[in-house]
């Protein structure tokens, strides 16, 4: 618990990721109940309706998977980082900007 908060205070574990992901839950919603309304009302066009029930969905699933990806990639690089603190060897064969002779 104490180095849950201290991570959390020192900025080491990330929120963002969570937010993103009550916002994309959010958006899901927003889409779906945007598709019945439209499907239900008499001004509404059903086509547009059943559209934004599976295209809004898709849309905000690509925008939060873009977004999260950075984080992903910090975590990655801060778990190789503490693993060479560690002094654990790591494979660059397919990583090197070397050329191979």
């Amino acid at each position: 618990m104490k180095n849950t908060l201290n991570d959390f205070l020192s900025y080491k574990k990330m929120i963002t990721p969570i937010i993103i992901q009550i916002v994309f839950w959010v958006l899901v919603i927003f889409g779906i109940l945007y598709g019945i309304r439209q499907l239900v009302s008499n001004a509404g066009e059903p086509i547009l309706g059943i559209g934004s029930i599976f295209i809004l969905p898709l849309i905000a699933r690509i925008a939060c998977e873009l977004l999260i990806l950075f984080f992903r990639m910090n975590e990655t690089l801060t778990e190789i980082n503490n693993n060479i603190k560690r002094g654990e060897k790591w494979h660059t064969e397919n990583f090197s900007l070397q050329e191979k002779v």
